[in-house]
């Protein structure tokens, strides 16, 4: 017999996660649903993206951010619990070029011109003033002296993983991703790593929302334990708090 539909409803939440956390949450969330029989029902997009689904109305249980700007905006627009949220994860920022470059071991600093190393081609990015990514990227390039010239020859995409695509398919000679993007794609490869100090650090914070189900917490406990913590580095991610259990 099928369970009644509010019974059904408690046994499942809806977890909005940046999309540079797919691979790593898809594997969070198995592993959740079986300790907990809790299905988590996940959407993917940029973190900008979500928090105007979220303040539109959209269902979500748990928001995953891939940065403090908008967990702060969602915040004073009263779409979360701020008593659940928790900086989780931290990332690196990289530069990215298709496995068969010839780009190889390139120093990121003052100085560094990457739109001479993209020659005739386009830089891949997220957009610059509205997902995290893209944001990190601009102001790496402003810190190093290089946004100048790289803005006119920026191929923005949607969100990281987009911009990944593009490398990845060699549509463009490199491209500004996180170090976990780059990890799970064969086809690009790390060529430099931008400086922590060039950008504002990369934290991923979390929080039940405002409506979230009672399932939500227990998820949100789970992210906090050291299975979740296994997980989570495996994928390349830091992991910025002690677990709890």
């Amino acid at each position: 017999m099928a369970a009644p539909p509010a019974r059904a409803q408690d046994k499942s939440i809806t977890v909005f996660a940046a999309a540079s956390l797919k691979n790593a949450v898809d594997d969070a969330n198995k592993a959740f649903t079986a300790a907990s029989g809790i299905k988590v029902i996940v959407s993917y997009a940029a973190t900008s993206a979500l928090v105007k689904q979220i303040e539109s109305g959209a269902p979500a249980d748990v928001f995953m951010s891939a940065d403090l700007r908008w967990m702060d905006y969602a915040a004073k627009h009263g779409l979360i619990n701020v008593e659940t949220r928790v900086n989780l994860l931290g990332n690196k920022l990289v530069l990215i070029a298709p496995k068969d470059s010839k780009l190889d071991a390139v120093t990121i600093g003052k100085g560094f011109d990457i739109a001479a190393l993209a020659g005739d081609g386009r830089i891949a990015v997220a957009d610059v003033e509205a997902v995290p990514a893209g944001r990190y990227a601009k102001a790496a390039l402003e810190t190093i002296g290089a946004w100048q010239k790289a803005k006119k020859k920026l191929a923005q995409a949607d969100n990281v993983r987009a911009a990944l695509i593009y490398v990845s398919r060699g549509e463009t000679p490199v491209g500004i991703v996180y170090a976990t993007d780059a990890k799970i794609d064969p086809r690009v490869k790390i060529v430099g790593t931008f400086p922590e100090n060039s950008h504002p650090p990369i934290a991923y914070p979390v929080a039940a929302t405002i409506a979230a189900k009672p399932g939500a917490l227990r998820y949100l406990s789970f992210l906090r334990t050291s299975r979740a913590k296994a997980i989570f580095e495996a994928f390349g991610f830091a992991y910025l708090i002690r677990p709890v259990s």
